[in-house]
């Protein structure tokens, strides 16, 4: 089954988990540290998702000096393509649903799985020399994975397990979820410190 489709079927908290996956990989552009999001992945985790989502959203993005979409600059100060990362990554948590609402949540999950490809394809030597002017993000996501960098292919596979985890577990699999996206933030954090030394 293709991304779009994991995501077309999943429910709230597979939305919620596959968004949040997405963004919590790309936290070191965010200047944040590992755990700033535990908070939200704990609000998966527990019995009333939505208990104080909206309130955890805000605190997590004060503390990571996010506002409003419109008013969201690039931030990282790296050059064009760290900015153009950075600021993908700043809309993500800025687009955060703070309340119930299905449509939105799968809006937002689709949205940051689109982002966090790109981020992915921006900051890899490799995809920008095998797919310049190749295949788009979105045919990605549906399935024509022929010819990926191997930075885009495992954040594709992580996206695609994340969603099989919650379809298949629900509240259970959040955890093993969060260590998908963990070991994602790790491969990333070290992509991210490599360019600013200079090696890439």
């Amino acid at each position: 089954m293709s991304l779009v489709e994991l995501i077309a079927q999943a429910d709230e908290r597979g939305l919620a988990a596959s968004g949040l996956a997405c963004l919590d990989r790309c936290v070191p552009l965010l200047g944040g540290e590992d755990d700033v999001l535990r908070p939200l992945w704990a609000s998966l985790a527990d019995g009333d998702l939505w208990g104080d989502w909206g309130a955890r959203v805000t605190k997590v993005r004060g503390e990571l000096g996010v506002g409003d979409v419109e008013g969201e600059g690039g931030g990282f100060g790296g050059g064009a393509v760290e900015d153009e990362a950075a600021l993908l990554a700043r809309r993500m948590l800025a687009a955060v649903p703070g309340e119930r609402s299905p449509g939105a949540l799968r809006e937002w999950a689709d949205a940051c799985s689109v982002a966090a490809l790109r981020i992915h394809r921006l900051l890899d030597p490799m995809a920008r020399r095998t797919e310049a002017g190749g295949t788009s993000v979105t045919a990605r996501r549906e399935g024509r994975t022929e010819g990926m960098s191997p930075l885009v292919a495992a954040e594709l596979r992580r996206q695609v397990i994340v969603l099989e985890l919650l379809a298949g577990h629900g509240a259970n699999g959040v955890r093993q979820a969060l260590d998908v996206s963990t070991e994602g933030r790790r491969v990333l954090r070290a992509v991210v410190s490599r360019r600013a030394r200079g090696k890439v």
